[in-house]
């Protein structure tokens, strides 16, 4: 199966072709050009605009298999130059790392294809079609020595790390319990609108809505409190309205004791639509929704909100910390590593793997 002009199963090139330093970014460049592979929907708002606005970065190139679309894009965010094949994109000698923003099933062979080239990748989460293909994508990094990072961008949002300090600081004690609900009807206006609804396919998704929306909420839990020591779920498809799941339950023992407990549901109505993220502590709690704005933080029955601002493009954090990784000045933000974690949690919840 090809798409554009890179094969999607396996590569053309061997790990032995690699001809370009590895460190070609940060010796020789005091900016990341960047080149996006799948100028859809999420690049509009969330990250595109990011790359031509945060510090030693700018957006060179765009590739889109839609000729139309991609010259389409191109033009209305200023992009110097704009492909229809990926392999074009990733040769173009101006580009010097790439974002790969296309559905699941296809980042494990772009990313690897920009790996050969010596190019540094950001990949869309979820990082790909499932852990097997995660799991080489992170050894080819790692072999290769280019450097490769996942847009769990949650991380570096404002309101999430303000959440971590309180967990740190211990603003409601010692964590005991964490409990999760994400109750969403089946036409949720939270999920991304595409002409196909590639999200609940698992060809190409790897599962349902599950698979998009959990990456950011599993990824948090690791993130606030570490890594697991057991867990399971169970996942079925109750309304039938497509081929993947619909509700999933997963539970985990985390690092010092911590419970778990999640629940996703995407064919509940409207009046039960529900994002929750609780953290209960010995001396009080803190609850936010994922995908909102606002903290509660509740100690010994006094309340607190804190409030954020939205923010107009939520990947710029996140992108700021790449671009600093890719040129050498700072840790990489969420590595392959970090997301396998979250895959691994996915595939117990949905598949028992």
């Amino acid at each position: 199966m090809i798409v554009g002009n890179v094969p999607i199963n396996g590569c053309k090139f061997g790990i032995e072709s690699i001809h370009m330093s590895n460190n070609s970014v940060e010796k020789n460049n005091d900016t990341i050009k960047w080149g996006i592979i799948g100028c859809g929907n999420v690049t509009e708002f969330k990250s595109g605009p990011s790359f031509n606005k945060v510090a030693n970065s700018s957006l060179v190139a765009v590739m889109r298999r839609d000729a139309e679309k991609a010259k389409d894009y191109a033009i209305r965010h200023h992009v110097p130059k704009w492909y229809t094949d990926a392999k074009s994109l990733i040769e173009d000698p101006e580009v010097n790392a790439i974002y790969i923003a296309t559905p699941p099933n296809v980042h494990e062979a772009y990313a690897i294809a920009a790996m050969q080239a010596g190019k540094p990748v950001y990949v869309e989460k979820p990082m790909a079609l499932d852990l097997a293909a995660c799991i080489r994508m992170k050894e080819f990094s790692e072999k290769s020595g280019v450097k490769l990072s996942i847009a769990h961008y949650r991380r570096a949002l404002p309101m999430f790390l303000k959440v971590k300090s309180l967990i740190d600081e211990k603003a409601i004690g010692d964590i005991k319990l964490v409990n999760l609900r994400m109750m969403q009807p089946d036409q949720s206006v939270m999920i991304a609108k595409t002409s196909e609804n590639w999200r609940v396919d698992p060809s190409i998704a790897g599962g349902g809505i599950f698979y998009d929306l959990a990456p950011h909420q599993l990824d948090l839990v690791h993130y606030f409190f570490g890594k697991e020591k057991s867990s399971c779920g169970i996942a079925t498809n109750q309304a039938g309205l497509y081929k993947a799941e619909d509700i999933v339950t997963g539970s985990m023992l985390l690092e010092n004791n911590i419970i778990f407990n999640g629940l996703w549901c995407f064919t509940v109505p409207e009046n039960l639509e529900e994002d929750l993220f609780e953290i209960i502590g010995s001396q009080g709690r803190i609850c936010f929704p994922v995908f909102g704005n606002t903290i509660e933080v509740e100690i010994k029955g006094n309340k607190e909100q804190i409030s954020f601002a939205k923010e107009p493009h939520i990947q710029g954090h996140m992108i700021a910390k790449i671009v600093q990784y890719f040129l050498g000045t700072g840790p990489n933000p969420c590595s392959a590593a970090d997301a396998i974690q979250s895959m691994e949690l996915m595939e117990k919840f949905v598949y028992g793997k």
